[in-house]
């Protein structure tokens, strides 16, 4: 059984984009377990990130002349469409501001990049050959859904509804205020949270923040550059 995340008009993908591959890669692998490697079958020779086999990301270097030299590190995340050109004249149509129009990857699919009306930044992403991460439930150190934290989640929430056509199944909006623009954050559930946090105060200064006990016990997993995670525990 796979997850819904994944599917279409849901998110599905993750790019980190990094000033610090090494690092990066060395931090999540010990965290969280996922593996980074080069795909070798790529002309590009993209970095790409694995758990216990499944792709669930790439990795992307800011030292790439191709981005401004200012750019900061981030996690750029994919949300699965039918048809990019259409679904961005629907977001535009309904207040999202168009920061990279559509254009094809090679033969893995179009892309476009926007910002959303209350500040989140998001990329929509129509499939060919690359259709984004499958799956299986209960599978430790994946991705399980997408947080937006924001001070209108209503409006956030109808948005993403009227860019799609549909509701986002596993997408939370969440109303809370926020010190810096509004971004997606991606939840990925674990089997052992202890280890997770031992693992990760092992390794760098504050790279974990408590959100306290709860059925669902969560924390924010930072890495040394900035990068983060929502962690939960699959155990209720």
């Amino acid at each position: 059984m796979t997850t819904r995340l994944g599917s279409l008009n849901e998110f599905c993908w993750m790019d980190l984009k990094t000033r610090d591959l090494v690092g990066t890669s060395d931090f999540f692998s010990k965290t969280l377990g996922w593996r980074f490697e080069v795909d070798e079958k790529d002309w590009r020779r993209a970095t790409t990130i694995a758990v216990d086999g499944h792709l669930i990301g790439g990795v992307s270097d800011l030292a790439n002349p191709v981005y401004p030299p200012e750019t900061p590190a981030h996690i750029a995340y994919y949300l699965a469409v039918e048809d990019v050109d259409r679904r961005v004249e629907a977001a535009t149509a309904h207040g999202a501001r168009l920061v990279l129009p559509s254009f094809d990857v090679g033969d893995q699919g179009r892309i476009a990049t926007l910002v959303d009306p209350v500040g989140a930044a998001f990329s929509l992403w129509q499939p060919h050959h690359s259709g984004g991460w499958k799956l299986p439930s209960g599978l430790s150190g994946a991705p399980h859904h997408m947080v937006l934290t924001c001070d209108q989640p209503d409006r956030a929430r109808h948005f993403y509804e009227q860019t799609t056509g549909t509701p986002l199944l596993c997408a939370d909006f969440i109303a809370g205020p926020r010190a810096s623009a509004p971004q997606w954050e991606l939840a990925v559930e674990v089997d052992d949270l202890d280890g997770v946090v031992a693992r990760a105060d092992g390794h760098a200064h504050e790279s974990v923040t408590r959100s306290g006990e709860t059925v669902c016990r969560t924390v924010r997993l930072r890495s040394p550059e900035g990068l983060f995670f929502l962690v939960r525990s699959l155990k209720a």
